[in-house]
């Protein structure tokens, strides 16, 4: 009789529980995208109903507009730069490692985000706040590494993009709950009570991590698998970057250009709906900030399916890019209604993030999969917050409350379209490489001689310090 770890629906158990690792911690990242006004609002306001479209005062923690998008900055940077020694540390000691350690820090990290909401008007607000995001930036962005890398061996061979999806959907999930019910909640209960709810959101992810480290490690025993891991992970050095294919690299920066556009322009997305577009208060803005998410969520796990059924990830990217770019144009020359841009975005959005995450088990081995993911995060997060910075610097006023002239704003959706155009170039450098090395990212994943599920457990590919297979 087979093992319970060799059957699909173990697979998806847990499929299930490492989908939810990173939804909290995701919810608690875009608080303030949704909570842009009270963020930047005035602390001595009397008047904490009026919007900051209506002209009105708002009452908030009387941040300005560049100490705002450095909360954004400080969690990329902090992610970036952690992201590389968590992926070898993973890689070397495990998923329970990981799985514990990094819920744990965003637990952490969201709870001193929210604690220093209590300070407003002293000068400990913003540095316990940036703390609180550093920590949650080097618990998440290390979280979704792991993640990755439990989806990528109980997936790899079979339903990849399909698995990569659904955890990206669960993980978007906590985004769309954010902007539909954050700005409500908080109008009720108030900031504090808001930032602290993330906390526990956070605290309900990190006994999920704690379910998951047990099936995997239970499941990997049960196959036999764990031993051999172990000796394959003590096998790994960080010198081991330097055997990274090229088509690895493209894929970074592909990913890395494409996300500098997305998550900047999420974060600013509320206010610049308010200050370019008339009849839109905070509510309806981050409704339709949030359509980007909300398609995403969706979209994604549809993607997946198609990826796996048709595959061609390479040449999904490169058209996910092409069609990004009217986005930026609407958003930077034209009045469109906004909603128009955010529902395309985020179906570009989709079918690129079901591609390229899926993509890179495919060319690193699973061994080193771990660092592998660590690098991509750690350039793709540096990308997203010098552009947080570039954006925060573009829109910085000295109120933190004014009207952002819209000639700011065009300069930041320029910003956004050469990220995009950079995607294009390097989109098109991965197909024309991977073309070369035999098309693997184009090709089908799915394994049409699969005979039972064991047969999809993927194989250590790493011997003797050089990548097999």
């Amino acid at each position: 009789m087979a093992v319970a770890a060799e059957r699909a629906y173990y697979r998806f158990l847990v499929l299930f529980f490492n989908c939810l690792l990173t939804f909290g911690s995701y919810f608690c990242f875009d608080i303030p995208s949704v909570l842009q006004d009270q963020f930047q609002g005035n602390i001595t306001c009397q008047n904490g109903t009026s919007t900051n479209h209506s002209g009105g005062c708002v009452e908030g923690l009387g941040m300005s507009p560049e100490e705002y998008n450095l909360l954004f900055a400080i969690y990329a940077w902090t992610d970036a730069l952690l992201g590389i020694a968590a992926g070898f540390l993973i890689d070397k000691l495990g998923n329970l490692f990981g799985l514990f350690l990094f819920s744990l820090l965003t637990v952490l990290g969201s709870a001193l985000f929210a604690l220093g909401s209590h300070f407003k008007g002293t000068p400990y607000l913003l540095p316990l706040m940036l703390t609180g995001r550093l920590l949650l930036g080097s618990g998440n962005g290390s979280l979704i590494i792991v993640q990755n890398r439990v989806t990528a061996f109980w997936f790899k061979g079979k339903e990849l993009a399909l698995a990569f999806g659904l955890t990206l959907s669960f993980s978007r999930l906590g985004s769309v709950f954010n902007f539909f019910f954050t700005q409500q909640f908080e109008s009720h209960y108030g900031i504090l009570w808001t930032l602290w709810g993330g906390t526990i959101l956070c605290v309900l992810s990190f006994l999920g991590a704690i379910t998951v480290s047990i099936l995997d490690k239970v499941g990997m025993k049960q196959l036999g698998l764990d031993g051999a891991m172990q000796e394959e992970s003590k096998k790994v050095r960080m010198q081991d970057v330097r055997h990274l294919p090229l088509r690895y690299w493209l894929l970074v920066f592909t990913i890395t250009f494409f996300y500098n556009s997305v998550y900047p322009f999420v974060a600013d997305a509320s206010k610049f709906i308010q200050d370019k577009y008339e009849g839109y208060d905070q509510k309806i803005a981050a409704y339709i900030a949030g359509a980007v998410y909300d398609i995403a969520l969706v979209l994604l796990v549809a993607a997946g399916m198609l990826i796996d059924f048709v595959g061609m990830r390479g040449v999904l990217a490169f058209l996910c890019a092409i069609l990004t770019l009217p986005v930026f144009a609407l958003l930077a020359f034209t009045f469109v209604p906004p909603l128009v841009s955010t529902l395309w975005l985020g179906v570009t959005y989709s079918f690129f993030a079901a591609s390229v995450w899926s993509s890179i088990p495919l060319v690193v081995p699973q061994a080193t999969l771990g660092m592998a993911m660590g690098f991509t995060n750690f350039v793709h997060m540096l990308g997203i917050g010098l552009c947080n910075l570039g954006v925060g610097k573009i829109l910085g006023t000295k109120s933190s409350e004014a009207k952002i002239p819209l000639w700011r704003w065009q300069k930041v959706m320029i910003l956004m379209l050469a990220n995009t155009i950079a995607c294009i170039a390097t989109s098109v450098a991965l197909n024309m490489v991977d073309k070369k090395q035999g098309g693997t990212l184009n090709k089908l994943t799915k394994r049409a001689d699969a005979k039972d599920e064991s047969d999809c457990i993927p194989i250590l590919n790493m011997k003797n310090g050089k990548y097999q297979g």
